[in-house]
């Protein structure tokens, strides 16, 4: 019997024991850091991978995360320069450097930099108007994350960026700023409108004047090719009545001949609506001749009836 409770006592002594040294055994993850006390001081760091601490004497402080945190604080009321008060809210990026400093630089690192962060936003927004903090959103992004970040590396905390999420102002505030946007915007839709009607009315204009050129254009090409052609007529008229003056001279032709065409022309210039006619000598001597003989011709008919 008291064999058997030896081996039981043996057993519980060497379950304990192995119990004891698994305890002291840790494998530390990817993005996890570990701060080691000994006798309640800070001891060492335990980064990635597998560590043993002594047991009962070493103890696990504090599991720091490493990886980049968002923090979403609630909105901070803040007055402007000249004096409007808005609520605004922050989301800050930051990221744990140094653990032993996290652990025992500040107790609750993440309120003081919550703190941190309204009372600094208060500072930068209180040497901006209205007009600056909504239109200078960069300014305030970079003014906060320079000063926090400079503030928090004694805690181990690295500040990557801190952006305003909302800014929110009264509610007098935003329907004036509505009206003023609605006033911009038919400003704007009137001078586009004022613009359009602009370049229409020159367009037309500029049609109007390329229409008339090349009216103008068509015309006077219309012009030169019926002068050109009566000019080509004209050559041909003048070149036919040069070919038949040459045909006659080289004929050599009678006075006849020339009495003959003289009467002709002198007929078309009667056939006129001239009142004036101017008449060739030659051809007045011949028309007196031609009356002496009817004179002459006339008494005889005479006799020829009588008889």
């Amino acid at each position: 019997m008291q064999t058997v409770i030896r081996t039981i006592i043996w057993v519980i002594l060497l379950l304990a024991v192995v119990a004891v040294v698994l305890s002291c055994i840790r494998i530390v993850p990817q993005p996890q850091a570990y701060i080691i006390e000994r006798f309640g001081a800070y001891h060492t760091t335990w980064r990635t991978g597998f560590h043993a601490k002594m047991p009962f004497i070493d103890r696990i402080a504090n599991k720091v995360s490493l990886k980049e945190i968002v923090l979403d604080f609630d909105p901070q009321s803040v007055i402007t320069k000249d004096n409007v008060t808005m609520q605004i809210d922050t989301v800050v990026y930051c990221q744990v450097t140094d653990p032993k400093l996290y652990t025992y630089g500040i107790e609750t690192p993440m309120s003081a930099l919550e703190n941190l962060t309204a009372t600094t936003l208060r500072n930068i927004i209180g040497d901006l108007e209205l007009d600056e903090t909504l239109t200078s959103r960069d300014v305030v992004n970079a003014k906060m994350r320079s000063i926090v970040d400079e503030a928090t590396d004694p805690w181990g905390i690295k500040v990557n960026r801190v952006e305003l999420k909302n800014i929110m102002p009264p509610r007098d505030i935003q329907e004036s700023m509505e009206k003023q946007m609605r006033a911009e915007r038919d400003r704007r839709e009137t001078i586009l409108q004022a613009e359009g009607e602009k370049k229409a009315a020159i367009l037309r204009a500029e049609g109007e004047k390329e229409s008339m050129i090349l009216r103008a254009t068509a015309k006077k090409e219309a012009m030169v090719a019926e002068a050109e052609g009566q000019a080509q007529a004209m050559e041909r008229v003048y070149a036919a009545q040069a070919y038949g003056i040459k045909a006659i001279n080289d004929a050599n032709p009678g006075k006849a001949y020339i009495t003959m065409e003289g009467y002709k022309a002198l007929e078309k210039v009667a056939d006129g609506k001239s009142t004036k006619l101017i008449i060739p000598s030659e051809i007045q001597n011949l028309s007196a001749t031609l009356a002496a003989l009817g004179e002459v011709v006339k008494p005889q008919e005479t006799n020829v009836n009588e008889k």
